[in-house]
């Protein structure tokens, strides 16, 4: 079941974690153990803030999935984090290919590349990296996933104005770790994963590995395939030395090799003609180094630095044209976080590199680059009283191309009773021109021309307001929650038509860009019983003549999961969600539709657990109102999506917890 529960609990400030098979306790809601509630609020500590404070503490909104919503989604989409990311209320994941099966995050109704994607902490997807595979990261390889909404660039730098996703990944426990999963679909997807972790005295060690297998599927008849042929293979392991109890450091490498393969049904089965010819591929390798090293109490403080060196290769072929890259991404940061007295005190310094070489064989028209980033920031939260916490926040960065960044920011929480909790938070941002983008990628590199000398990086000025208020009715937990949130952005940047040339280059616009939503929900917890209902309105649009809608931004979402345990044997959910007033590139509404799940988890003593589960029940389809395709089967032209392409898909999946 895509849901899982996951959407309602946004609560005080997060989506927080519950105990295997047990109803999640959430932050802010009122569990029947009020002192075992808190403890496991204490134990939700939110590593994006950079002063590692706990989930009931922090002035800004964030929803961490934890642990064991993580272990349950490894056993229903092990391939990868989309499903789960998808979930939560606000944010969006579009398919950018119908060949390749290529997508993009949407936050807040504002496009992809206004969203930083971490990996520990580290901007490591940045550019090209961060356009091909980026979120076919195994669910079983995360500790938890944590999502700020809203501008957080004073502590993250450009790219962090809808928000900032981190990617945090396990680390040893106490007892030794053995997880084996298997998973089989009805769309073909075969998927292998292992996770061992273990301490060795002053020494750890985490260790994932995984394989993904898919054949080609053609789910619409058209003769071109819906779901590509896949080949992945992923390593991750993390070295940990515990120096002494104040001192870690941590060594990892990840590798992933990738091989996706589309197009036309009979060139993938073998029988190209001289009319059936087009394929798309997308070969990549990516591998990382990472290093980190943790001091605790140093003068009163942690002491933080980490670096990661990343190395991207992609060749994408669409029929006779070939994108062929190398990308390096470096990243290196000092931070010192320090609580004292009623301060909540963050400074650092950090260093973002890219570097892009066009390989020999490609047929852009887009030129090498390098660029490095150079940035400071400081931030103190005061606890003015009990119930009240100001934060203030300040970056300064400096891009050698695009020159200097100044990023104030301005946050608070406010308690007046023990069961509400109000927050609101405004900050400015960033986002320094880039060649690769969710739009680029979805319009495709034939016609693209290089950046033009001229153009110039995107502003921003956003703000959050959300409230939260949690109760007990009998025996049953209520929580309602009421979000607001605003993005103003100056000079967007998209592509546009060069006249008479055939070509497209990135331009800022004369106009800005608006961003103005909604979020609403509310949970029941009875029992084992849960219930959740939510609903987002979010219209995003550029201020020129006719208020053009940001496309493949759905306007409105309604979300509803009920999900019924029985602790330690069974777990049982429904969930659907509707999707509705979106709009295409030609500023023109999509249909609506209605995405249907039904999961039922199984567990047999303490080592196996078995999932059945079924995604997109009743088959709605993009391919059912419009075709997929215009042209020629030798050269075709393939539409923009906005729903889904794959159709019904059952699977099933066993785990061992050895």
């Amino acid at each position: 079941m895509k849901g899982k529960l996951i959407l309602a609990l946004l609560a005080n400030t997060a989506i927080a974690v519950g105990q295997n098979n047990a109803p999640r306790k959430d932050s802010g809601i009122v569990a029947k153990d009020t002192a075992q509630k808190t403890a496991d609020l204490h134990e939700i500590v939110v590593s994006a803030t950079r002063n590692n404070s706990r989930i009931t503490d922090l002035p800004m909104k964030v929803e961490v999935l934890g642990t064991e919503e993580l272990q349950e989604e490894s056993g229903i989409k092990p391939g990868n984090v989309t499903s789960i990311l998808g979930d939560l209320s606000v944010i969006h994941i579009q398919n950018t290919s119908a060949v390749n099966g290529n997508n993009v995050i949407r936050m807040q109704g504002l496009d992809g590349k206004y969203t930083q994607l971490l990996r520990d902490g580290m901007a490591v997807y940045e550019g090209l990296s961060g356009n091909f595979g980026v979120l076919s990261i195994p669910p079983l390889d995360l500790k938890q996933i944590e999502i700020i909404k809203g501008s957080v660039s004073t502590l993250y730098g450009g790219g962090a104005i809808a928000g900032i996703i981190n990617f945090v990944s396990k680390t040893p426990g106490e007892k030794p770790t053995l997880d084996v999963l298997v998973n089989r679909s009805t769309l073909k997807e075969t998927n292998f994963n292992t996770f061992y972790s273990q301490k060795y005295g002053k020494t750890g060690l985490t260790l994932f590995a995984g394989v993904t297998t898919q054949n080609p599927v053609d789910v619409n008849k058209d003769g071109f395939s819906d779901v590509p042929k896949l080949r992945q293979y992923l390593l991750h392991p993390r070295f940990f030395w515990y120096i002494n109890p104040q001192t870690t450091l941590i060594a990892g490498y990840s590798g992933t090799i990738e091989r996706r393969e589309g197009g036309d049904m009979q060139v993938l089965d073998g029988h190209p003609d001289a009319k059936h010819i087009y394929t798309e591929t997308n070969n990549s390798e990516r591998n990382s180094i990472e290093l980190q090293l943790i001091r605790k109490q140093l003068a009163n403080g942690t002491l933080t630095i980490k670096g990661n060196g990343s190395f991207f290769h992609l060749q994408n072929d669409q029929g006779t044209f070939t994108l062929l890259g190398n990308q390096t991404n470096t990243y290196a940061e000092a931070s010192y976080n320090m609580k004292s007295g009623n301060h909540d005190f963050v400074a650092g310094l950090n260093n973002t590199g890219e570097v892009y070489r066009r390989a020999k064989g490609d047929s852009t028209y887009l030129n090498n680059y390098t660029y490095n980033t150079m940035g400071a920031f400081i931030q103190d939260g005061f606890h003015v009283t009990s119930r009240l916490l100001v934060e203030g926040g300040l970056r300064a960065d400096y891009h050698n191309v695009f020159g200097w960044y100044i990023l104030p920011r301005l946050a608070l929480v406010y308690k007046p009773i023990d069961d509400l909790s109000l927050r609101l938070s405004g900050g400015t941002g960033y986002k320094s021109p880039a060649i690769f983008t969710n739009q680029t990628q979805t319009i495709g590199y034939r016609n693209l021309l290089p950046l033009g000398a001229d153009v110039k990086s995107e502003r921003s000025q956003g703000i959050n307001f959300d409230g939260n208020y949690n109760t007990m009715l009998g025996e049953v937990s209520l929580t309602l929650n009421q979000a607001f949130y605003y993005t103003h952005i100056k000079d967007p940047i998209l592509p546009v038509a060069s006249p008479g040339i055939d070509k497209v280059m990135l331009t800022n616009m004369p106009y800005a860009m608006r961003s103005a939503g909604t979020d609403t929900y509310v949970r029941l917890e009875y029992n084992d019983i849960e219930l959740y209902l939510g609903y987002n309105h979010t219209v995003s649009r550029y201020q020129d003549d006719i208020k053009t809608n940001v496309p493949f931004a759905p306007q409105d979402k309604f979300a509803g999961t009920l999900a019924y345990d029985i602790p330690e044997k069974w777990r049982f959910g429904i969930e659907n969600s509707w999707v509705g007033n979106q709009y295409d590139y030609q500023n023109q509404k999509t249909p609506a539709y209605w995405f249907w799940a039904a999961m039922i988890s199984r567990q047999f003593g303490e080592h196996m657990t078995l999932v059945l589960n079924g995604e997109n029940l009743f088959d709605a389809r993009q391919g059912k109102h419009i075709p997929l395709y215009t042209g020629s089967v030798s050269n075709p032209e393939f539409a923009p999506l906005w729903g889904p392409i794959d159709g019904r898909t059952i699977n099933m999946s066993i785990k061992f917890n050895l």
